[in-house]
Parts: structure tokens; C-alpha cells; sequence
């Protein structure tokens, strides 16, 4: 008895547990197909859109971000075209017919090439010629390809993010795919459905620092719906979900003009430079007019171990002589020295291995005619007068310590609002380092050792000087735009917290600069098409890159009604040799000269040479 009421409940046990099991795989399957099958696990994977992909084959035609416009409504992103699609399941819709022959004269190319793009596809694309560039369409020729009516090939407007031929990329920026970063960035939206592992987002640039504004609407997608051979469903073959509002996505308006950004593009090619930057701020308020940075990239094909992207504009670098510039206006602001004040440089120091790039010396130079002349000796005297501390002070005062970029405390959900990605401080001495150490001193006055500056920052501070105030923060975007064209916040000029130089300082050095131009190191841009004023550097590059510079000049033009302020770097350049940097301010002086006397004539693309 008691044996058989033992296997009686081992049977029950078994019952009920195989019971539990199969009301637990139950209420699972009841979960993934009917509870939440857009929201399955905690990465919130859509059951639905992945079951449906399986048998789809889509190609986004507008992502659906905002545009980034110049500030004369030029937009370097999102250009609408008419053009050709075409989706592998085609190569089926096209057999034992004369249909891509018919398609290969409509479009002007060839019913080979045509053959080859379509069995190569494995994913949809538009037709593109061999250099990759789309291929633009007309109404006629839109008309009739798709009277065609050949499944799978279709000629539809497209909205591409990035040309390959557009400027101001490293601006810009790039977007990619990083579920990872969707899900930190964007918890709500993420849980409420609007975004998801597949959503793009702002990697670098402006793409990345206003990504929550540029993010807007969902994609417009074109879709065929095909069985497991490749062929379309019947009643569920084709499918264009395009969004439409009236106010979003919003769209951002940038403080760069296109004409001067294209003729600096050109500048940089036209002298070969491969490594370095140029920056033009409007002189009367800071505004950044045009940003390039070398090398350049492809938005489009950004691979992980490639950093192209970074904008140099931005990073920092030793700056050499230019920051004599510092030195002089601590010197002058504090009376310790006048411009008119004498010094003799033998050509070495006596120690610390310190010399001036003059072998034989300057002789007897005024502090003038030492800035000049970019006296190493000299400007290590006076900086001894100025000492440690007060140089600090007057790069901070000059901006060049903190980031220029333009900055807001609050704006809507983001706290501490930075509009330029990935900007850099500059730096004057080390952490730890006594800045009452003479050797270190003296190398930090002709800008080596531990100085940093970003070429932003130098601009900038020609902007300063001009206004002989308070710095002014550098924006690069002036208003963020509803769709409609209505505003939805305009950032205002504001100042950096640095309290900036007294107005007789900034005209002694202005003095100074012009006379680095007439008299000093400088002097090969005395013919520019304006008068220019400005400063040159020369930082050498440490251990095994000894024999390789980073070569600056930055400066103002036109001298007597200053409209820009620029700087040039050419990076990692030989010791011997042309200065590219002084080749580089030259033509950009004379480019701005000639967009100005043209400015009433639009630029549709790089200027003819």
C-alpha cells in the first residue's frame, strides 16, 4: 500500500510539474507572438520587423535628419535628385524580355553595364557611374522608366546625406549605426518605440552635438515584399512609407558661408597640404565663416581604424613662435617692458641648449623688431620679466586656455550645450611643473615644451586683439530652424568668461603684426591682395620627428577695415624647404579678396581654374 501511494505521487509530482513547463512555454509563446512581439528581450528586438525583413527588400530614401545649411540657406546635406533604383529581384522580372535594353537607353548607359550592376546587387541601389557619383535623372527620363513598370526598377527623387564632392566635411560630421550608444543616449525613446538597434546617429561634427534636434522623423523607405525565391508577393509587392510634417525634422543654420569655404577647400588642395588646417572668423564678432582640416575623408565609407574625420581645427598642437603673441601682451599690459625696450641676442642663451633659429644672432633688437623678427633670446628676457604666473594669466585672458566654441547652459534636455564636437583646451604649462623653472619658462615663450594651442583658439584671439576686449565665443551655428522655415531657437553672440586685454595693448600689437609683414618673417605676404597683419610660428616636433615642424601663421585682413580673422597650420612639414604655411596665408588672403569682388555672383561648385 504504502509502495503504491508512493508512485502515486511521483506521478503527481511529474504531472504537475510537466504542467508548470508547458504552461510556462505557453504563456512564452503567448509573449513573443501576442503579448510583445515589437518589444522581445531587454534589447527591445521587434519580433515583427525582424519576421518581415526576412522577406523585404528596402532602400532608404531620405533619412529623415534635418538639414545643415550655410548661413545663406545652402545646404551641405540632403540633396533631393531623381534617380534610378534598382532591386536584385529585377534580374527575374528582366528574363526573356527586352526591357533592359529599353531601361539601358533611357538612362544613357550601356545594357552591359547595366547587366553587370544587376547580377553583382545583393542589396538594393541606385545607379551610380563608375566614379560612384549618382546618376541624375530628368522628369522626361523618370516618366519613362517607370512606364516601364519592370518590378524591381523604379525611378524615384532620393535624398542623399553626403556628396562625395561637398566641403566642410570634418564640420559636418558623419552618422553611423551603434545600438549600444542608441540605448544610452536615447532610454525613452527607445522604450516608446521611436528608435531602435537600426537608428542612425551623429558620430562627429555637428551630426553629433546637435543629433537630438537633427534626429526628426522616421526614414522614407521604398520596400518590395518578396517570396523565398526572390520574386514579388502579389498585393504586397511594393511599399513607399514617406513621411510627412509640416514642422519637423528640424534643420540647423550654420555661421559658414559656402563661397568662402569652397575657395578655402581649394586653397588647401591648390598647395598640397596633407596635413593641417585653416580657419576664417569673421573679425567684428567671432563667427566662423569657413573651417577646413586635412586629410580629407568620404562621410560615406568612415572606417573604425581610420581617423580622417577628426577635425584638426579644433585639436592641439604646439603653436612655436606664435605665442610670443602672449608673451608681448603680458609684457605690454604690465609695463614691464615697452615695444621700444633693447636686448641683444647672440644667437645661444648659455644654456639649457637654448638658442634662437638664427645662428649668428639678431644683435641689438627693440622688443618690435624681436617680435618681428621672432627673436628667441629676446622674447626669453622678457619673459622672464613676466614670469610663469602672469603668462598663464594672459593666455587665459587671451582665450587660449579654455574652449572658444560657442556654449550654452541649458538647452531643453541637454545641460552644458557645446555646438563644436570634440574641441580641445589649450595648455600652458604641465601639471606639476614649477612655473618659476627658468628653462621651462623660456622654451614655454617661443611655444614649446608643454604649450598647446588649437588653431581656433589663435584665430580667436586675432579677433580680441581687433576688438582690444573681452574674447568672444566662436559660433558656427546662429539658429535651429522648424521645416517650415520658422525659428525654433536662435543661439546670441556671447562672450568667454576670460576678461580679455586693455585697447591700448591690442594696438601696440597690432602695430607689432604689421611689422612682421613689412619688416620681419613675414614678408613674403607683401604683395597679398590686402594688407595682411599677423604672426608666424615654428614648432619643432620632438624625438625621432626632430627634423619636422608644425608651421603657423595666423593674422588679420584687410589691415585698415578688418573683416577676417584666419589661421593656417601646415603639419609634420620638413625643416628645410618652402614654408607652406606662409604659401597657404597668401592665397587664402587672395582668395578672399576675389570672393568679396565677386560676392554678387553665386559659386555652384569649385571655381574654374
Amino acid at each position: 500500500m504504502q509502495l503504491e501511494k508512493r508512485i502515486k505521487r511521483r506521478h503527481f509530482l511529474v504531472l504537475l510539474v510537466m504542467t508548470f513547463v508547458w504552461l510556462g512555454l505557453i504563456t512564452r509563446l503567448w509573449w513573443i507572438q501576442i503579448g510583445s512581439p515589437h518589444r522581445f528581450s531587454r534589447r527591445g528586438i521587434d519580433l515583427v520587423k525582424n519576421a518581415v525583413k526576412q522577406r523585404q527588400q528596402s532602400i532608404v530614401l531620405h533619412s529623415g535628419r534635418g538639414d545643415i545649411v550655410d548661413r545663406n540657406g545652402y545646404a551641405f546635406t540632403g540633396e533631393e535628385h531623381l534617380a534610378l533604383i534598382l532591386f536584385p529581384l529585377a534580374r527575374g522580372s528582366l528574363e526573356g524580355t527586352d526591357g533592359l535594353a529599353r531601361l539601358a537607353e533611357i538612362v544613357g548607359q550601356s545594357k552591359e553595364r547595366l547587366s553587370s550592376i544587376m547580377e553583382k546587387a545583393k542589396v538594393p541601389l541606385l545607379l551610380r557611374n563608375e566614379a560612384g557619383a549618382l546618376i541624375v535623372l530628368t522628369e522626361s527620363q523618370t516618366e519613362k522608366v517607370n512606364a516601364l513598370a519592370i518590378p524591381g526598377i523604379v525611378a524615384l527623387a532620393v535624398t542623399e546625406r553626403y556628396r562625395t564632392d561637398e566641403v566642410a566635411k570634418h564640420v559636418i560630421g558623419f552618422i553611423h549605426k551603434n545600438p549600444a550608444m542608441v540605448e544610452s543616449l536615447y532610454p525613452d525613446e527607445v522604450k516608446n518605440g521611436k528608435m531602435n538597434a537600426e537608428s542612425t546617429l551623429g558620430a562627429t561634427g555637428l551630426e553629433r552635438s546637435f543629433d537630438r534636434f537633427l534626429q526628426g522623423v522616421e526614414p522614407s523607405v521604398l520596400s518590395y515584399y518578396v517570396d523565398g525565391q526572390g520574386k514579388p508577393l502579389r498585393g504586397l509587392d511594393i511599399r513607399y512609407s514617406k513621411q510627412s510634417n509640416e514642422y519637423y525634422p528640424l534643420s540647423l543654420t550654420t555661421t559658414l558661408d559656402v563661397g568662402i569655404q569652397r575657395r578655402m577647400e581649394r586653397a588647401a588642395d591648390r598647395v598640397g597640404l596633407n596635413e593641417g588646417s585653416i580657419v576664417v572668423l569673421d573679425a567684428r564678432n567671432g563667427d566662423m565663416l569657413a573651417s577646413v582640416s586635412r586629410p580629407s575623408y568620404d562621410q560615406t565609407k568612415v572606417t573604425n581604424n581610420s581617423n580622417e574625420w577628426k577635425n584638426r581645427v579644433v585639436k592641439q598642437i604646439p603653436p612655436g613662435s606664435v605665442y610670443k603673441t602672449v608673451v608681448a601682451a603680458a609684457a605690454l599690459a604690465e609695463g614691464v617692458v615697452s615695444p621700444t625696450d633693447r636686448f641683444t641676442c647672440t644667437g645661444d642663451y648659455g644654456k639649457y641648449h637654448f638658442s634662437c633659429w638664427k645662428k649668428d644672432g639678431h644683435g641689438s633688437v627693440t622688443m618690435e623688431e624681436a617680435y618681428a623678427h621672432s627673436c628667441n633670446i629676446a622674447f626669453a628676457e622678457i619673459a622672464k620679466r613676466v614670469g610663469g604666473e602672469k603668462l598663464e594669466e594672459y593666455a587665459q585672458k587671451l582665450g587660449l586656455s579654455d574652449q572658444v566654441g560657442h556654449q550654452t547652459a541649458h538647452l531643453f534636455k541637454l545641460d552644458g550645450f557645446k555646438q563644436l564636437d570634440g574641441e580641445e583646451r589649450g595648455n600652458v604649462f604641465a601639471e606639476g611643473v614649477s612655473r618659476r623653472d627658468e628653462g621651462v619658462l623660456i622654451q614655454s615663450a617661443i611655444g614649446q615644451r608643454d604649450v598647446r594651442v588649437t588653431p581656433l583658439q589663435t584665430a580667436n584671439m586675432m579677433v580680441t586683439i581687433l576688438s582690444g576686449s573681452t574674447p568672444n565665443q566662436v559660433r558656427l551655428v546662429s539658429e535651429i530652424t522648424y521645416k517650415n522655415g520658422q525659428s525654433f531657437y536662435r543661439f546670441s553672440p556671447q562672450k568667454l568668461s576670460a576678461s580679455g586685454i586693455d585697447y591700448v595693448t591690442a594696438g601696440k600689437l597690432r602695430k607689432m603684426m604689421r611689422k612682421v609683414v613689412t619688416d620681419g618673417t613675414g614678408q613674403t605676404l607683401r604683395d597679398t591682395a590686402w594688407d595682411v597683419a599677423g604672426k608666424s610660428g615654428t614648432a619643432q616636433l620632438g624625438g625621432e620627428n626632430q627634423s619636422r615642424n608644425h608651421l603657423w601663421f595666423v593674422g588679420y585682413t584687410p589691415v585698415e577695415d578688418p573683416r577676417y580673422a584666419i589661421c593656417v597650420v601646415s603639419e609634420n612639414q620638413p625643416s628645410q624647404g618652402k614654408n607652406q604655411a606662409m604659401e597657404l596665408f597668401h592665397l587664402v588672403v587672395d582668395e578672399l579678396s576675389d570672393q568679396t569682388a565677386q560676392s554678387s555672383r553665386p559659386l555652384s561648385g569649385y571655381p574654374q581654374e
